[in-house]
């Protein structure tokens, strides 16, 4: 039978935040409804200035989700069936699957024992000892396909190492392809003592709004950042099947257009972010608190570079312990909600069997794969149903 104390605590719940909200989102989508702007319209094209604001990116093009983002990248980039992209083993599928679905290799390298991020000097060496250079100069894999662009992700709301892997792609003339799908209002503490929001570092960066994320929609969005205005404009076409003038298409897109609805929630959502961001950090505090020395509990690399608390967003907060699976059954008995991400690295789905990875050929990311459990972190979780999920934890013994 289950043992309960009476106290549930969801791994999230999204009806707090919207009865917070309620009272900013209902007259503004109202007005959206009374001027029928539903499609790429002002609404969604004030919120793409919002977050150029809010990112310090040049141009940001408004997307139907966070997969199509990535995919149009790709598409503007031209990367397809003879190239690859250089990427992480540990992360959500879409990473690697929009390169697959242009028709390229996803070419994985392991991540950072500590971060689970894309580990920059992994990356490094596998360029330098793996992948070969023909006369050309043009980089390619141990499979023979053109390496055309790096995507590191930052996995959990924590950014990636970015200097160390943007170095690696710039000596190598590669585009630096952000995966920020977790991140966004993240921030990296550059070694050169600026700040650079997660996603705005690159030549592109990608964030996904789905209602699970830190901001997220009424259903799904996503969005784009980038650099270069000509490249900006190639992805509004790509998003709106290839069109600048209606009807007249120059290239093949797709149709990921975002919609009016998600943009006119997501740009009233945006003003709380930063609030919401720091009640995460503070739930954060609580785990350390209670579970330090029990698990292995995230880590915060940049704490010691930046006074800035944005180093660390926590959009997940995921602990490791090789009795992972009996500690989850231990909190899903007392109603205590908990996931894992991921239990199967990239590398092992079946889907990227012909690539010809094995069992060991990323040793870290299959660590985390059987040891990672995410807690509750959602901002209105409160400080009371934080300590009860810790203490649970605390009190559990492996048998």
């Amino acid at each position: 039978m289950p043992l309960s104390s009476g106290m549930q605590v969801p791994l999230l719940d999204l009806k707090p935040q919207y009865q917070s909200l309620k009272a900013e989102i209902l007259p503004r989508l109202e007005a959206l409804f009374e001027s029928q702007d539903l499609v790429l319209g002002e609404t969604v094209g004030r919120f793409e200035r919002t977050v150029c604001g809010f990112t310090g990116a040049a141009h940001a093009i408004g997307m139907s989700s966070g997969t199509d983002a990535i995919l149009a990248v790709l598409m503007a980039l031209e990367i397809g069936p003879d190239d690859a992209v250089l990427t992480t083993p540990y992360t959500f599928f879409a990473t690697s699957g929009c390169i697959a679905r242009v028709g390229a290799e996803p070419v994985f390298v392991d991540i950072d024992p500590d971060t689970a991020n894309l580990c920059a000097s992994r990356l490094a060496d596998f360029v330098k000892t793996r992948c070969t250079r023909s006369a050309e100069g043009v980089l390619r894999a141990p499979s023979g396909r053109r390496i055309k662009a790096v995507m590191p992700v930052h996995l959990y709301g924590l950014c990636c190492e970015l200097d160390d892997v943007a170095q690696v792609a710039r000596e190598n003339g590669l585009p630096l392809i952000e995966d920020a799908a977790q991140a966004l209002g993240s921030v990296y503490p550059g070694r050169e003592g600026a700040l650079h929001h997660a996603g705005a570092y690159g030549e592109f960066g990608c964030y996904s709004f789905y209602p699970t994320k830190n901001l997220g929609g009424f259903g799904d969005g996503g969005m784009v950042v980038c650099r270069d205005a000509a490249m900006a404009a190639k992805l509004r076409a790509i998003r709106n099947h290839g069109m600048e003038d209606r009807y007249y298409h120059k290239i093949v897109g797709g149709n990921f257009r975002l919609d009016g609805i998600q943009a006119a929630v997501l740009e009233i959502k945006l003003r709380h972010l930063d609030a919401w961001s720091a009640a995460r950090r503070a739930n954060a505090a609580i785990y350390r608190e209670i579970l330090d020395g029990i698990a292995t509990l995230p880590s915060e690399p940049y704490a010691a570079r930046t006074a800035d608390p944005r180093h660390h967003i926590f959009n997940q907060f995921v602990i490791r312990t090789p009795h992972r699976d009996a500690l989850m059954e231990h909190l899903r008995s007392r109603e205590i909600g908990c996931a894992i991400y991921y239990p199967l690295p990239l590398h092992r789905q079946d889907c990227f069997a012909a690539l010809g990875y094995q069992e060991g050929d990323f040793p870290v990311a299959e660590q985390w794969a059987r040891e990672s459990l995410a807690l509750p972190i959602f901002p209105e979780l409160g400080e009371h149903r934080v300590r009860h999920a810790a203490e649970t934890i605390a009190a559990f013994r492996a048998e």
